[in-house]
C-alpha cells in the first residue's frame, strides 16, 4: 500500500457505486471549488491548513459526513482479497476496517499534515499512543536513542523503563541544548533516534532544531521532535525534522475535552506503521474514534486565533511578573537565554508560546500560590494538561513530571517549586492581570521571610 496515506492527503472522497473497478479522476485532486493540493509547502501553517481540500457532507453539507463505521462493504467479492494483499486501499476509496483506516480520521490527518507540512500523518487515541507508536516502528532490539533529559514524564518513563524491558533498547539523555553533547551521545550504527520536544515540558528550554536535524542526519538517525507546546508556533518538518508527533489533547482540542494525538511525517513511514501485519499502529491499535476526528476537524481552522492569544497573554504576564522582581520563564523574554533562537525558528506573528513559568523555589509555596490564584482570586485552575481556554496551573515537579527521579529532575533543571501555567483567554486581559497580581502581592504580604526574597529583583 506504498504510498496510500500520501495519496489520500489530495484525493477526494469519491463515492463508489455499482463496481468495486476505480477510475483515476484528476479532479480528484482538487475540492469541489478547486485550489491547490494541501501538499504545497506554505510559510504559515494557517496558509497550509487553508489550502488543504475542504471536505463536504455527503449531501452537500458545508462540514464532511461522520463515517461512523467500524467494517466498510464491497460490491464484489474479489476486492476483499485485493484490499488485504494491499492491491486496493483508500488511496481509491476502499476502507476496510477502521482500526486501519476511517475516512473521517484519515481526512483529520490529511488536514494535520498540512499544517505540519509533512507528506503524511495518522490521528491516534492520545499523545501517548502517537509517541510509543513511533519509537516502535523506528526502534528493535539492541537499538539505541538519543533524548533530551527534560520531557514529559510519561515519556521519559517509556524510554527509561517501559522500552528497555519490552523491546530491549537504550536511551542516552542529554542536555539538548549542548551540541556537542547531543553529537557525542550518538553511537554510529546503534543509535537510531534523536528524540526531543521542540519547547520542552515543563522547563521552557528550546531546542536548536535545525542544527539538531543536521546533527542527526550527518550520522543517518531519524529526528523526531514533540512539538505539542508550540502547534503553529514553530513547524519542525520544516526545519528539518523527520516526524513530529503532538498531544491533540492539548492546544489543538483547545478544550480539555479530548484525548487525541497525532503522527506526522514522510508517507513512507506512516503506511509501514499501517502494515496489515508488521504495523504498530494496525496491530495495536490506538484507534481514533471518527466522531472525535469529526470534532478536532471542527476545530483546527480557528487553531491559529487562538494560538495567538495564548501568546499574546502570556507574553503580558510575563512581562508583568518580570517588573514585580519575581523569577518567570517565558522565551518571550529577552534574558530568556533561548529567546533569540526561538525568534529566529518561530512562524512569523505567533508569539512565543502559550506557557510560562513561575519558580516559588519549594513545593510548599508553589501550592500556597496555586490555592490563592485557584481559590481566592479565581485566575485559573489546578489542573495538570495544557491548551485549555481557562489558565491551567500545576507543580511539575509532583505531578506531570512525578514519574523522574530527584536526580533526573535536577538534570532537567526541575525546580521543586516550578509551576507551569498554560496561560487562557477568558475575561479580559486587565480583569486576568488583576486576579494574578492579588494572588502575588498576597504571597509577598506572607510573613515568610523567604518567600520574600522571591520578589527581590
Amino acid at each position: 500500500m506504498a504510498d496510500t496515506i500520501h495519496q489520500n492527503v489530495n484525493v477526494s472522497n469519491k463515492k463508489r457505486s455499482g463496481s468495486d473497478e476505480w477510475e483515476r479522476d484528476d479532479t480528484a485532486l482538487k475540492g469541489k471549488k478547486g485550489g491547490k493540493s494541501s501538499g504545497q509547502m506554505w510559510e504559515d501553517p494557517a496558509a497550509a491548513l487553508a489550502s488543504a481540500r475542504h471536505e463536504f457532507g455527503e449531501h452537500g453539507g458545508v462540514n464532511m459526513s461522520i463515517e461512523a463505521s467500524a467494517t466498510f462493504t464491497v460490491m464484489e467479492p474479489e476486492t476483499l482479497r485485493r484490499m488485504f494483499a494491499g492491491e486496493l486501499g483508500p488511496d481509491h476509496d476502499y476502507f476496510i476496517y477502521s482500526r486501519h483506516f476511517n475516512p473521517t480520521v484519515l481526512n483529520l490527518s490529511r488536514l494535520m499534515a498540512a499544517m505540519e507540512g509533512t507528506e503524511a500523518a495518522y490521528c491516534t487515541a492520545s499523545g501517548m499512543s502517537a509517541i510509543s507508536a513511533v519509537l516502535f516502528q523506528l526502534l528493535s532490539s539492541g537499538d539505541h536513542a538519543v533524548a533530551s533529559r527534560t520531557l514529559y514524564g510519561g515519556t521519559h518513563a517509556l524510554l527509561t523503563h517501559f522500552m528497555p524491558r519490552a523491546c530491549n533498547t537504550t536511551t542516552s539523555f542529554v542536555d539538548i541544548r549542548d551540541l556537542e553533547a547531543v553529537k557525542g551521545a550518538i553511537v554510529e550504527g546503534r543509535t537510531k533516534v534523536l528524540y526531543f520536544e521542540s519547547v520542552a515540558n515543563p522547563t521552557l528550554t528550546v531546542a536548536n532544531i535545525p542544527e539538531l536535524c543536521r546533527i542527526a542526519h550527518d550520522k543517518g538517525v531519524t529526528v523526531v521532535v514533540d512539538n505539542t507546546f508550540a502547534p503553529m508556533v514553530l513547524s519542525p518538518a520544516r526545519m528539518g525534522a523527520d516526524v513530529v508527533v503532538h498531544s491533540v489533547s492539548k492546544f489543538i482540542s483547545g478544550g480539555a475535552d479530548i484525548i487525541a494525538g497525532a503522527i506526522c511525517g514522510p508517507a513512507k513511514l506512516v503506511n509501514a506503521m499501517m502494515d496489515l501485519r508488521q504495523g504498530p499502529l494496525m496491530l495495536l491499535g490506538p484507534t481514533m474514534n471518527a466522531k472525535v476526528a469529526f470534532e478536532l476537524s471542527e476545530r483546527l481552522p480557528h487553531l491559529g486565533l487562538r494560538m495567538k492569544e495564548h501568546c499574546n497573554r502570556a507574553q503580558h504576564f510575563a512581562t508583568r511578573i518580570k517588573k514585580l522582581g519575581i523569577k518567570v520563564i517565558y522565551p518571550g523574554l529577552e534574558d530568556h537565554p533561548d529567546h533569540t533562537l526561538f525568534k529566529s525558528m518561530a512562524n512569523k506573528d505567533y508569539g512565543y508560546g502559550g506557557l510560562l513559568c513561575v519558580d516559588m523555589e519549594t513545593e510548599e509555596r508553589a501550592n500556597r500560590f496555586m490555592n490563592l490564584l485557584q481559590n481566592h482570586t479565581q485566575f485559573g485552575f489546578m489542573a495538570v494538561s495544557l491548551g485549555y481556554y481557562e489558565t491551567l496551573m500545576s507543580c511539575s515537579g509532583s505531578s506531570t513530571s512525578s514519574e523522574m527521579n530527584s536526580e533526573e529532575k535536577e538534570l532537567a533543571g526541575i525546580s521543586p517549586g516550578l509551576v507551569r501555567m498554560s496561560v487562557g483567554y477568558t475575561g479580559t486581559l486587565d480583569q486576568k492581570w488583576g486576579q494574578l497580581e492579588k494572588a502575588l502581592f498576597r504571597m509577598q504580604d506572607s510573613s515568610s521571610t523567604t518567600t520574600t526574597t522571591l520578589f527581590q529583583k
